[in-house]
Parts: structure tokens; C-alpha cells; sequence
């Protein structure tokens, strides 16, 4: 049920440095040919530091690993692909489904064949309103049951980003933040949330991550990596389109996983498509920083072999 690519097989075998990504952005995130684009480019990133690209994706049933440029080609062209977290795996592999997988589920496939270091966007959280509605992301929960590191510019911007951390907080879920004392927010460097786990090189996360698994401390870790600041979108800016989004959902009375899609293409609408550029370029710099993290950790294992 999981296919591996031969690239994916010889990293895990030979314990070289592979970097995850998921398969919502290139179904759900952004429209074609944009969203083949953008997969195939971070995998070139990926590349280009050294380290073996695997994004991963559900094809007729099969969990493909390290998924070819004309898979990925034919998955961002594929109708009625499901939106699949850690619920619906099992269903759609055994339906014999397409499915791109959001990060609950990648992590999760992650954990299964072994890779460490994933990136994505941003993960999903609290949703405004959860109090009266209970709409948590799966991928929150996944950070206590998958041993897999997570790169991304913190939550997405649509989220009650100060009950995400609380929430991550409460599961023991390790944050840290790159180059930076404030959780990112997605579109923009800062969300003015302060956390005290700061780390400012690549090799840092690597140690800290080698410690977690030493200690045999199950569970995730968030790695949270600001968008560069000359492609954010300032706060005062993005927190008003995003309430009008919100608005607009509620009287549209969207709900459960279809919610984020939505938000974010009327988000895309009403900044007249910045946000989706700001997206890109956040995701690249994510892509850059985990191939960064994922080569320090395989010169630590392989350092420790050598003692």
C-alpha cells in the first residue's frame, strides 16, 4: 500500500537527507498550472541543497513516497481529489481513491517509512470560534503521534493563533522559532506572539531533534520559520481581508475541512493575488531551511556512526 520511490528507498537505506512534502498544496492550495509549479520547484530547491525531495501523494489507493514529475503533473490536474488527514486514510486507500494528504496525514506517513524532516506552508490549529464549534485540525493532534519534524511559517493566518499554542502547549509539543523571539503568522514575519524556544541555526534544530528521539520523547516538533520580510504582507493589512473572508464564510455557512480552502481562495480574491505569491515564497524559504535541517541531522548520524 506504500510505494516508495527508488530515490526515497536509497536515502532511507544509505541514510541520506530527505525532506517531505505534502500533496493538499498541489490539489487544494493553489489552482494549475501554478500548484505543479510550485511542487516541482521545491522539490528543485530541495535538490539543489543536496537532499532527496519526496512529496507525497495517493494514487488509485496506493501511498506513493517520493512521488515523479509526472505524477505530480497528472495530481495537479486530477478532479475530485480528496482532502485526506490521519480520518480519512484508510477509507481512501482501500477505495482505491486519489487523495493529497494534509499534514496530519503526511506526518503520519512520515512516522511509517522513517523521514524526519517535512515541510509545508503552515499547519492548521484553532479556528476562530472553536469554543462553540470544536473546530480543532487533526494536524494538531498528529504532533503527539508522529515523531516527525515539521518546517513551517507557524499557523495559517486564517486560525485564534494564540489558542493554537496554547493548544500545542497543553500536548507538550515542542515549538521553536527560527531567527526569531515571535511565532510567525503565515503572510506576515510576526504575529506578536512571544515564545522562549529561539534558534538560530539549522544545526541547533538538528541537535535539539536528535535529543528528542535519544530521550525517547515521542511526538513531533514545529519548527516555526518566518516568511522574509520583503514579501510579507504587513498585519494591519492581511487581519482585515482575512475578517472579511471569515464573514463570508460564516454566511455561507461553510464547515469542517471545507473551510480552510475556501478561506483561502477568498483570501486570494481580495488581495488581488499577493497572498498567493507571499504563499510561494514563504513555502520556498521553508523548503530551503528544511533541507538545511535535514542535512545536519544526517552528518550528526552519520558523525555518531563513526565514534
Amino acid at each position: 500500500m506504500i510505494v516508495l520511490s527508488d530515490q526515497v528507498k536509497l536515502a532511507l537505506k544509505e541514510k541520506l537527507p530527505i525532506v517531505a512534502f505534502e500533496s493538499t498544496i498541489i490539489s487544494h492550495g493553489m489552482p494549475y498550472p501554478e500548484n505543479v509549479q510550485t511542487a516541482l520547484l521545491l522539490e528543485e530547491i530541495v535538490a539543489k541543497e543536496g537532499v532527496i525531495p519526496a512529496t507525497i501523494g495517493i494514487i488509485g489507493g496506493n501511498i506513493v513516497v517520493g512521488m515523479s514529475k509526472e505524477q505530480i503533473e497528472k495530481f495537479g490536474k486530477q478532479e475530485n481529489v480528496t482532502k485526506v488527514s490521519r480520518r480519512d486514510l484508510s477509507y481512501v486507500v482501500a477505495q482505491k481513491k486519489w487523495g493529497a494528504t494534509t499534514v496530519s496525514a503526511t506526518m503520519m506517513i512520515c512516522h511509517m517509512v522513517g523521514i524526519e524532516v517535512f515541510v509545508t506552508g503552515g499547519i492548521g490549529g484553532v479556528h476562530f470560534g472553536a469554543e462553540n464549534t470544536f473546530d480543532i485540525s487533526a494536524d494538531l493532534e498528529e504532533f503527539t503521534l508522529s515523531n516527525v519534524t515539521v518546517i513551517s511559517a507557524g499557523a495559517k493566518a486564517i486560525l485564534n493563533l494564540e489558542l493554537t499554542l496554547e493548544y500545542l502547549e497543553t500536548k507538550g509539543v515542542p515549538v521553536l522559532t527560527y531567527q526569531s523571539d515571535d511565532f510567525a503568522n503565515f503572510y506576515s514575519s510576526s504575529s506578536g506572539l512571544k515564545l522562549n524556544n529561539r534558534v538560530n541555526h539549522p544545526k541547533e534544530i538538528a541537535e535539539i531533534i536528535t535529543t528528542q528521539r535519544n530521550l525517547n520523547i515521542n511526538g513531533g516538533l514545529l519548527v516555526s520559520n518566518p516568511i522574509p520580510k520583503a514579501h510579507e504582507i504587513p498585519v494591519d493589512i492581511i487581519d482585515k481581508v482575512i475578517q472579511r473572508a471569515l464573514h463570508l464564510c460564516e454566511k455561507e455557512k461553510i464547515k469542517g475541512k471545507d473551510v480552510t480552502p475556501f478561506l483561502l481562495k477568498e483570501i486570494v480574491k481580495l488581495t488581488k493575488g499577493k497572498s498567493l505569491l507571499a504563499n510561494k515564497e514563504l513555502i520556498k524559504n521553508n523548503a530551503v531551511l528544511g533541507a538545511q535541517i535535514a542535512k545536519e541531522l544526517s552528518n550528526l548520524q552519520k558523525n555518531k556512526e563513526k565514534i
